[in-house]
């Protein structure tokens, strides 16, 4: 079989606070949104805004590090994978889908509160435990 590549990057602003949560066996879970913008000329060359909005799911200890450092407004950069989930409505027993990117790096682009660097989080593949370094505006990829 050839090898397929399933990467997304993201570079946008945080539209709630994370919301954190735990399976039944404990590993912890977050969930955020992000919004991300592109300006374009119309038919007319009149400037447009569109903004999408992007679900995350960052899983073990980048889950509690989005949950302890990330806001409503913050600046990330996140790198991760496409995962679709279909279900039936229990209502209308239409098929369901939802599209998550899990989450496999965060990188806090947004100056701490309490004036410290920016900080980078990692996660493997497989949602093993993430490092926490600091980083500067040189290490950024853009």
């Amino acid at each position: 079989m050839a090898k397929s590549v399933n990467k997304v990057i993201l570079v946008g602003h945080v539209g709630q606070d994370p919301e954190v949560k735990y399976t039944a066996s404990g590993v912890p879970v977050a969930k955020v949104s992000l919004a991300t913008n592109e300006r374009f000329k119309d038919r007319n060359e009149q400037w447009q805004d569109r903004t999408e909005w992007h679900s995350i799911v960052a899983w073990q200890r980048l889950a509690e590090i989005v949950g302890e450092y990330v806001r409503k407004g913050s600046k990330l950069y996140v790198e991760g994978k496409l995962q679709t989930s279909t279900w039936e409505d229990k209502q209308t027993r239409e098929k369901r889908y939802r599209t998550e990117i899990v989450a496999r790096e965060i990188l806090l682009l947004s100056p701490r509160e309490n004036g410290q660097e920016d900080t980078q989080t990692t996660a493997g593949e497989e949602s093993t435990p993430g490092s926490f370094s600091a980083a500067v505006d040189d290490d950024i990829p853009f």
